[in-house]
């Protein structure tokens, strides 16, 4: 019995995951890429702590594994919870903002070429003004494209309100923020971020006003 459970619970029939494969990695300079690590729970940060601190990995059974190369760990963070004192102190901290409106806009477009020039300029600008709000999530680069890719889907070649409607799941994901949006009425939205005028507003008229 003990022999038989030996050989289970042997290297032969360990399932390699990314850490354990990136520790074990024969190259010079391996990377490991760990995606939106505030999504992980905290058993896993555990885990990852010792591959940070020491780069290697303990498995009870086989005991302790050491990279062969340290790898060069990356991590991303959307910020949806608060990640451990413990974790950060082994990083080294870098931002990454919101694209400018002409940075997203290349984005769109090599992402998506068969998109028309005005529909992929009204999208971004669109999605900058509902980013400008406070939401309790802003769209990010991710849901510009699936806007985008939706109204391509309904054969759209202009961001209207009818439209913009249609496609607001694309983008926001809270019922606070759709009465957000909502209350402030996605004509103003797409006014702001530069599109037609909202229906029954006075705006061009306080403008002229102002000028004289």
């Amino acid at each position: 019995m003990e022999e038989k459970e030996r050989y289970v619970f042997g290297a032969d029939f360990l399932l390699q995951r990314p850490l354990l494969r990136s520790i074990l990695c024969d190259e010079k300079a391996p990377v490991l890429l760990v995606d939106e690590i505030d999504r992980a729970d905290e058993a896993f940060e555990a885990l990852l702590l010792e591959l940070l601190a020491e780069f290697q990995i303990t498995i009870p059974e086989l005991g302790t594994i050491r990279a062969k190369t340290a790898p060069l760990v990356i991590l991303t963070s959307n910020g949806s919870r608060e990640l451990s004192d413990a974790l950060k102190r082994r990083c080294l901290y870098h931002w990454i903002d919101y694209p400018d409106l002409e940075k997203e806009l290349e984005i769109v477009r090599v992402r998506l070429p068969e998109i028309a020039g005005s529909l992929s300029s009204e999208v971004v600008r669109f999605v900058h003004a509902i980013r400008s709000m406070d939401l309790s999530k802003r769209p990010g680069i991710a849901e510009t494209l699936d806007l985008s890719r939706s109204l391509v889907l309904l054969e759209k070649t202009k961001l209207d309100k009818e439209g913009a409607e249609e496609t607001l799941g694309c983008i926001l994901k809270s019922a606070d923020d759709f009465a957000k949006v909502r209350r402030e009425g996605i004509d103003r939205i797409l006014y702001r971020a530069g599109g037609s005028v909202p229906s029954g507003s006075d705006q061009p008229r306080r403008n002229n006003e102002h000028s004289r």
